[in-house]
Order: structure tokens, then C-alpha cells, then sequence
């Protein structure tokens, strides 16, 4: 292998293995703290300031400002978190992004000795451990040490081309050329998904000395528009909601980054003028921007988010959508009564977003498509947001003075509310696990088990509806006949099983394959059935109807 075959291949390398390390890390934090950084991020944006800072501080440790827009948009999609207050998150988190990328650009005197010992603690602790966040702690570490490992192989790899007379022009000319190395940085970071890969890759080059401070310059500000594309490219299948955030960074982003570049002619002195070497110049002119990007932005996020929802606005159809609660008045805290009523008008329209996710599983399930499946994570995001904001408007509202029956009806409200959100979790997480196996490994069910499944899903889809209205209402007859539907549901499932045992579990191999995933549907059926079906529970027990899980017989023997 000729020389500047084995400096390409040794730099492809590199690269390669530091954008393996970036995703280690990321994935783990996602794994394991993913939902802590999603409630950091919930709580923690009552104002623009706080927000700002909260996104930055959960960028450092995420390690990605790509995985922490996606998020955002994700709460955004769920009705968790507004346009406004999500940019001032996302202008934190690409100032955090700089700030880890200045970290790993100066950390390379130390990444020889740190990067084996991290890799190491990272596998004892990966392989030693099975519990979720230890396993995924040695997730991260390993990932950290590959990271700083491969900041030497690319500095190893970019040594070379110090004295290589052909690149020092090749890269004299395009820093020249500020529009250029504009465009090249903004590529090679849509094309990397990482900013912080490709900003190391130009820390190594200056650290070499192939490339000048001047030069890097306008390679930065490509670098920093680059990095808002991953993101607006990720969402454009969600709803507008979700794609006004990644757009809006894009936007303020890529504003100051065209204003950075026409006028690079005068700002390059005044940075070369830095008392730092020139990769801490590069890395300190990075953060410098992100910060700037932010304090010129976060005062104007309003503004920017009627841009955004001028640029796209709700589809028809989504004006009326179920994206997050809208009646929680808290001005009706006072009037418990009206208060109460807030809460079951939303505790029905939660009722049918589980509705709308039952349906969206079972077209799955009947097509044989898993793109589907891909819509039910945002709607179980969305009866997350409704539980969460329910129950605290449940629990502000028990401060009050209420009488024993309100009382009791805030607790009905609560209990019912946990169990839907629970079922939502039985058709995102079990569920739709069962049709995906059974799409990816083509397994057919016959006719009449396909049948038989639809028999049941109708008893559920019927007791949606009843559910809501014994809520709604309060009725005790309602109630007994909701409580009923458990029975019939779990006598129906008796018998599909015994003919499906009878009939069609015979075989070995694939047989038994088809036959576990179709009990297991059953299952799961019966769980989400049950869930619904405890709407009736507490108005039977009100009414001294139950005997402790089931309903007293009446003179006619009857619930």
C-alpha cells in the first residue's frame, strides 16, 4: 500500500471509528437515562433562561446535539413542550454540543493513556453487570474511550500529510476560498451526523499544521449549519408540530453562520488575535458562535415560533387532533365541580387516543406494514403527557376542600387514567412487538384466527366506548354491564384457544413459532381488555355491587 493510500484509509478509519464511539455513547444515555433527560428537560423549562440552560447541561452529557433536537421535537410532538420555550432548549444544547466538542479537540495530550483504561472499565462494567443502567454505563465508557482513541489514530493518520507539500496547497486553497470551505463543512457534517467528528477532523488538520486558523474559519460556520440538517431531514415524516423545532435551529443557525461568512474577512483577525494555539482558537471560535447564536435568539423565540408556525402550519385535519390537553383550566381548581368535569372531558379524549392507537396497531397488523407500528411511539408519547398533566392538575386540585364524593371521583379519575396510559404501554411495547415478529418472520395466520382476533378486538373497541360513557355518566348499570364484558372477553378467549390448541398448534418448528405469537396476541388482548374495563370497577364498588373482585349475584342470579 502506497503512502497516501495508507494516510486515506488510516483517516477513513478514524473518522469511522470516532462516529462508532459518538453513537455508543449516545445510545447508551439514551438507554439508560433517556427518560430522566426527558423529565430534566420537562421540568426544567418554566422560562426561557431556565430552559437554555437545561438544554445545555443535558447536550454535555448526552453528547449530541442531533439526539437532544430529536427529543425536543419528540416532547413538541407530544404537546409536552411549546415552539418557543423548545428553541431556547435547542439554543442551550448546540452552545452544550461546543462545549463537548472543545473538550475531546483539547483532550488529545491525554487520550493515549485515558482511552484504554476507559475501554477497559467499560467492558468489565458492560460484562459484568446485566442490570439496565450499569450494562449501558459500560456502554458509554466504552464508547468514550473509542472516541479518545480515535482522536489519535487521526492525529497518527494526519501526521503525514504535515509535510505533504500537494495537501498544505490543496487545503491553502480551499481556506482561500471561504464560500467553499463554507459548503464542504456543511456537508461533511450532514453526511457525518456529527458535528463533533467532523470539528475534531479539522482540530487535527490544524493540529498538524495542514490547515491554517484563517482557513478553519469558514469551515466552522459551514460546520455550524451543517449541523442543524440531520435533524430537519429526521422529521420530515412527523407532524408540523415536531418539524417547527429542528427548522426554527436550522434557522438561527444558519442566519448568523451567512452572516459569519460575509463578513470572515473581518472577524478573522480579531480571532487569530486569541492568546491559544490554534486548535484551542478553532474550538473557542465554535463555542463563541453557538453562545452568540443564543443570546441573540433567545430573546426573539416568540417571534421565531410564529415564524415557524407561519412556515408550517397544522394541517386541517390536526386542529381538532388529540395532540395534548386542552381544557385543564387551572382558574377551575377553585370550582371542584368544574374542575372535575375538565378532567373527564380529557380522560375521554384520552379514551380515544388509546382508540386511535388500538386501530393504528391492528392496520398493521392486517396489512403487514411495520411502517405503522412507527407511528404508535408518538401517540404513547402523547397519553404519557396526558397522564402526567392530569394527575397533577388532580393532585393541585386535591389541595382544595372536597366533599367525600368528589373525593372519590378525583380518585376514580386518577386510577383510570394510570390504567389507560398502561394500556397504551401493552399496545406500544407487547403488541406491536407480536405483529412486527410476525411481519418480519411471514408468519400467516389462517382465516379463522384472524377471525377470532378480530372478535375480540371488536369486544375491546365496544368496551372503549362503554367505558367512556360509565364514566362519563356515572351509571351503576353501565358499570355491572362494562364489568360483564370481562367475563364474555375472557369466555370468548376460552374457546378461540381451545380450537386453536385443538386445531392449529399441530407441527414443530414454524407451527409452534405461529402458534406461541398468536397466544401471545391473545394475551395481550386480554391485559388491554382488562385495563379498559376497570372504568366500572369504582361505580360498582360505590354502589356496594362488589364482593372483592367480583359482582354480588342479584335475586335473579344475574350481575
Amino acid at each position: 500500500m502506497n503512502p497516501g493510500t495508507a494516510v486515506i484509509v488510516n483517516l477513513l478509519g478514524g473518522v469511522a471509528l470516532l462516529l462508532w464511539g459518538v453513537r455508543m455513547v449516545r445510545t447508551g444515555v439514551m438507554r439508560a437515562y433517556g427518560d430522566r433527560l426527558k423529565n430534566f428537560i420537562e421540568h426544567r423549562v418554566g422560562n426561557r433562561l431556565s430552559a437554555f440552560t437545561a438544554g445545555g447541561i443535558a447536550t454535555a452529557i448526552l453528547g449530541s446535539g442531533t439526539a437532544m433536537t430529536l427529543i425536543v421535537a419528540g416532547l413538541a410532538a407530544a404537546g409536552a413542550i411549546g415552539t418557543a420555550l423548545g428553541l431556547a432548549v435547542l439554543l442551550g444544547a448546540d452552545v452544550g454540543s461546543a462545549i463537548v466538542s472543545a473538550v475531546f479537540a483539547s483532550g488529545t495530550s491525554w487520550a493515549l493513556w485515558a482511552s484504554p483504561l476507559l475501554i477497559f472499565a467499560g467492558y468489565v462494567i458492560h460484562s459484568w453487570s446485566n442490570e439496565l443502567r450499569p450494562h449501558n454505563l459500560g456502554r458509554i465508557l466504552i464508547g468514550l474511550g473509542l472516541m479518545l482513541l480515535s482522536l489519535s489514530l487521526i492525529k497518527q493518520a494526519s501526521a503525514p500529510l504535515s509535510t505533504a507539500s500537494l495537501f498544505h496547497q490543496l487545503l491553502a486553497a480551499v481556506g482561500k476560498e471561504p464560500f467553499l470551505a463554507f459548503v464542504i463543512g456543511a456537508v461533511l457534517t450532514w453526511m457525518f451526523h456529527s458535528s463533533l467528528a467532523v470539528i475534531l477532523l479539522i482540530a487535527s488538520f490544524l493540529a498538524s499544521g495542514s490547515l491554517g486558523v484563517e482557513g478553519a474559519l469558514a469551515f466552522i460556520l459551514g460546520i455550524n449549519l451543517g449541523g442543524g440538517l440531520p435533524a430537519v431531514s429526521a422529521t420530515l415524516a412527523q407532524p408540523p408540530v415536531a418539524r417547527r423545532l429542528p427548522l426554527a435551529n436550522l434557522t438561527c443557525r444558519g442566519i448568523v453562520a451567512i452572516l459569519g461568512l460575509a463578513f470572515i474577512g473581518r472577524i478573522a483577525p480579531y480571532v487569530q488575535m486569541l492568546p491559544f494555539g490554534p486548535v484551542e482558537t478553532a474550538v473557542t471560535f465554535h463555542a463563541a458562535f453557538n453562545l452568540a447564536v443564543g443570546l441573540i435568539f433567545l430573546p426573539l423565540t416568540p417571534l421565531m415560533a410564529k415564524l415557524m408556525e407561519h412556515i408550517l402550519p397544522e394541517a386541517p385535519g390536526d386542529r381538532d387532533s388529540l395532540a395534548r390537553p386542552r381544557y385543564l383550566d387551572p382558574k377551575a381548581a377553585k370550582t371542584p365541580a368544574v374542575a372535575l368535569a375538565n378532567v373527564l372531558l380529557e380522560t375521554v379524549r384520552m379514551t380515544e387516543l388509546l382508540e386511535r392507537m388500538f386501530d393504528t396497531a391492528l392496520d398493521a397488523l392486517r396489512s403487514g406494514s411495520t411502517e405503522k407500528l412507527k407511528q404508535l411511539k408518538p401517540m404513547d408519547e402523547r397519553l404519557n403527557t396526558y397522564q402526567t398533566q392530569l394527575q397533577a392538575y388532580l393532585a393541585d386540585l386535591a389541595q382544595e376542600q372536597l366533599s367525600p364524593e368528589e373525593s372519590r371521583r378525583a380518585l376514580e379519575l386518577t386510577l383510570y387514567v394510570s390504567n389507560l396510559e398502561h394500556a397504551g404501554d401493552v399496545i406500544q411495547l407487547n403488541l406491536a412487538d407480536r405483529i412486527e415478529a410476525k411481519t418480519r418472520e411471514q408468519i400467516a395466520f389462517t382465516t379463522d384466527e384472524m377471525a377470532s382476533l378480530d372478535n375480540l378486538c371488536g369486544i375491546i373497541h365496544d368496551n372503549l366506548k362503554l367505558a367512556s360513557g360509565v364514566l362519563s355518566s356515572g351509571d351503576v348499570e353501565g358499570a355491572k354491564r362494562l364489568i360483564s364484558q370481562k367475563d364474555a372477553f375472557r369466555e370468548l378467549q376460552t374457546q378461540v384457544l381451545d380450537k386453536h390448541f385443538q386445531i392449529g398448534s399441530r407441527g414443530k418448528g414454524e407451527a409452534l413459532r405461529r402458534s406461541a405469537l398468536y397466544v401471545d396476541m391473545i394475551r395481550d388482548l386480554n391485559r388491554l381488555n382488562s385495563l379498559v374495563v376497570s372504568a366500572g370497577y369504582p361505580i360498582a364498588d360505590a354502589a356496594g355491587l362488589l364482593r372483592g373482585s367480583r359482582l354480588r349475584q342479584d335475586s335473579q342470579g344475574t350481575p
